[in-house]
């Protein structure tokens, strides 16, 4: 179960000439490294959510990508790459002295984490991609499936904001609300640490790379797919997903079918954030993986 932890070690982290923060809970060599979610979120949902494993033994890291939280937040868009924060990644493990890593990426963590796993397999041991996709235009169409169910007017209404660009309207606004409910996180009332992150959402990164919510990838990602080239990645995998996630289980499916030895876990009751609606299930799934098939060396 999430709790807040203080971290033992806080560090910045030099990368290209900007600050990137990272923060380290526990010790050891059994290194949980978290990509959280966004693009443009500070990491304080993910991390929150996972540092209790070091009751179990792990040491967790996670880090602010730089536009988030407490990193440098430079405005240049060319900075705002998938590519870069791949390097970016490198980086940070490297500078930490992290070694092989059990690497966790949720949401466009998750794709972070597929192009981090083709461009340097070598440094991971397992690889847990959570509430993610690896093919974008597969997303889009279930994402039309998911906005579907508001009703045809409502649809029409986001389609006509859409093409006008007025994102901000409020009955536009008040129908993705409706989506974040249904799909985003389920509960009534949304934890502490996902309204901080939420609270400090950088648009920048957010708006270049996806677009201007969570149900409408217009940005540098749109396109993005690596089902292809999953075949490559030959560490054991987890993927998790909400039943009711905006990143759906046909996604979760689609990433199975395409990787070597992959297994997956449904929480039926969860949408894009299982780790707080549904702790129960989620933390006996994440250790048993990583019990079984953690031995990587």
């Amino acid at each position: 179960m999430w709790r807040e932890i203080e971290p033992s070690e806080v560090r910045d982290v030099s990368v290209d000439g900007y600050r990137v923060r990272t923060y380290s809970f526990g010790s050891g060599d059994n290194v949980v490294f978290c990509l959280n979610g966004g693009p443009g979120l500070p990491c304080d949902y993910l991390r929150e959510a996972h540092s209790c494993l070091i009751d179990k033994g792990y040491r967790v890291v996670a880090f602010d990508q730089l536009g988030t939280g407490k990193s440098d937040r430079p405005t240049d868009p060319a900075l705002w790459t998938i590519g870069r924060y791949v390097e970016e990644t490198e980086t940070v493990r490297k500078a930490l002295g992290l070694g092989k890593v059990h690497l966790l990426g949720h949401s466009w963590g998750g794709w972070l984490s597929i192009d981090y796993a083709l461009t340097y397999p070598e440094h991971i041991k397992t690889l847990i991609l959570e509430d993610t996709v690896a093919d974008m235009p597969h997303l889009a169409s279930e994402l039309e499936r998911l906005r579907a169910a508001l009703g045809p007017e409502t649809v029409a209404m986001m389609q006509k904001h859409e093409a006008a660009g007025t994102y901000d309207h409020p009955e536009y606004q008040a129908a993705v609300t409706i989506l974040n409910y249904r799909h985003v996180c389920r509960l009534s009332e949304w934890p502490a640490p996902i309204k901080r992150s939420l609270d400090d959402w950088n648009m920048g990164p957010y708006m270049t790379m996806q677009g201007p919510n969570e149900f409408l990838y217009i940005g540098n990602l749109k396109d993005w797919s690596r089902v292809p080239d999953l075949p490559r990645i030959r560490v054991p995998v987890l993927i998790t997903v909400g039943a009711h996630d905006e990143l759906t289980p046909a996604c979760a499916l689609r990433m199975k079918l395409a990787l070597p030895d992959a297994e997956i876990k449904v929480f039926p009751n969860s949408s894009h954030m299982p780790f707080y609606e549904e702790p129960a299930a989620y933390y006996p799934a994440l250790l048993d993986f990583l019990a079984r098939r953690g031995a990587g060396t």
